[in-house]
């Protein structure tokens, strides 16, 4: 996979993650946990982006 592949690819999980993200925190029931967890992931994958990018 190419560098150019490899990078669209975490955009579009990193894009994924945050509409989940924004999904789960509209519910009323929305376990803060999950949404810390899903926060950290969303931000080593834009830390991941931010690298290749470079």
């Amino acid at each position: 996979m190419s560098v150019t592949a490899h990078l669209e690819e975490l955009k579009k999980k990193h894009q994924r993650l945050s509409e989940q993200v924004d999904l789960v925190q509209r519910s009323p029931a929305a376990d803060q946990i999950e949404i810390a967890a899903m926060k950290k992931q969303k931000l080593k994958l834009k830390e991941e982006i931010t690298r290749l990018s470079v």
